[in-house]
């Protein structure tokens, strides 16, 4: 048995980012140990429904009622995430000036708790919410790496994140191994979505599959007396105002026969956009997706990591419409694994979405491979291994 620690988590607020570190946070606390969680205000009661102390910082990133806060420019992009975690650092020197945390857990976008860590000498791992490097990346993302280097602003904005390493006291210098290459790091996604997977270092990193806690606080959903099948339609939280698509998802599965489709439009989509909605569509603007999908014989979904993730553990065919960032790779990925199909959302008839759906379901090949992904990722371990690796990283 392991003594008590006090544990340090560091995220940024999106809910791709935080949602995937709940659970582990939860079992963590559960175990006795103490976690104080950084993030902006707008998660702490997220935060705070695992047992862990809450602790705010300004962001500078822009937040999930903001999809369009985001820039293109990916020097811009990257600016933004290091004037973040410029905001971050005061707050992690003052929080923890005298409340020193025995080992520091941080997101692929929290940078400040990186280089904390490291300054403090304490054991630092990634709990990363996405794919991770792989031996070579640079070498094969060119259009990614040298990109930026090459951009106007790119070699200010190296210069400007390796003086703040400097400063900060971190051990990692180079500044792209300091963003993509942790020493230690728990992917809380399948083996399955990893591009690459032979060329990452086991050592490093391990994979535990997603890790889903007790959602009861988002509620629960009952599948409806009569419907044979059942149909998720989701594009996750940001990048949600598509009314066009949604309206050819009404048209394509509403008067479908047996099937009961579900829609979730977020915040961003006002209902009267949506047109005339039949019976046999229920329109939210949230939905507790773990419970849908349990229930669900099929799910439209944005391609997020989250969402294709909980797709393959319920073993639920997808029709993959992706919006942003790694969405398009990891549609590709759910392709290539042979259970879903990818759509263009702007592009997408009803008459395409429809036979796309049919042709998913009825296939036997589609369910076999969806039963073989789900026994796999189930057996990566989820959050009690997860848990486990960071207490062996504390008995280091």
């Amino acid at each position: 048995m392991i003594r008590p620690a006090h544990i340090l988590m560091v995220s940024v607020p999106a809910h791709g980012h935080v949602n995937p570190s709940l659970a582990v946070i939860t079992e963590l606390v559960a175990r006795g140990h103490r976690v104080s969680y950084v993030n902006d205000a707008s998660f702490r009661e997220a935060v705070e429904s695992t047992g862990a102390a809450f602790v705010p910082y300004p962001t500078k990133l822009p937040l999930a009622d903001d999809p369009n806060g985001w820039v293109e420019d990916p020097v811009a992009i990257q600016e933004l995430f290091l004037d973040d975690a410029l905001a971050m650092w005061p707050v992690l020197l003052e929080a923890f000036a005298d409340d020193r945390p025995d080992l520091v857990l941080y997101d692929i976008a929290g940078y400040a708790g990186r280089a904390f860590g490291e300054r403090l000498g304490v054991p630092v791992v990634q709990l990363s919410p996405a794919f991770v490097g792989w031996e070579g990346i640079e070498r094969d993302l060119p259009e990614v790496f040298e990109a930026i280097r090459a951009a106007p602003g790119g070699a200010e904005h190296y210069r400007r994140f390796a003086d703040w390493l400097a400063a900060a006291g971190a051990v990692q210098r180079d500044v792209d191994a300091f963003k993509g290459r942790p020493e230690r790091a728990i992917a809380l996604i399948p083996r399955a979505l990893q591009p690459n997977a032979d060329r990452v270092d086991g050592r490093r990193v391990s994979f535990v599959g997603p890790c889903f806690g007790d959602r009861a606080r988002q509620g629960r959903w009952q599948r409806p007396e009569g419907a044979e099948k059942v149909l998720l339609v989701s594009l996750g939280s940001a990048f949600t105002h598509r009314p066009a698509f949604y309206r050819a998802c009404i048209r394509a599965f509403g008067e479908l026969p047996g099937w009961h489709t579900v829609l979730q439009i977020g915040a961003h989509t006002d209902l009267a956009e949506l047109g005339e909605v039949p019976d046999t569509v229920e329109v939210h603007r949230w939905v507790p997706q773990l419970s849908v999908l349990a229930q669900a014989d099929a799910f439209v979904t944005h391609a997020g990591m989250g969402g294709s993730s909980e797709g393959l553990f319920h073993a639920v065919p997808m029709i993959a419409v992706p919006q942003a960032v790694d969405q398009f790779a990891n549609a590709d990925a759910l392709v290539g694994l042979g259970v879903a199909r990818r759509l263009d959302t702007d592009g997408a008839t009803p008459e395409e979405l429809r036979s796309v759906l049919l042709e998913l379901v009825g296939d036997p090949a589609v369910a076999e491979r969806l039963r073989e992904l789900s026994a796999a990722g189930r057996a990566e371990g989820g959050t009690v291994r997860a848990a486990d690796l960071v207490e062996a990283e504390l008995r280091r």
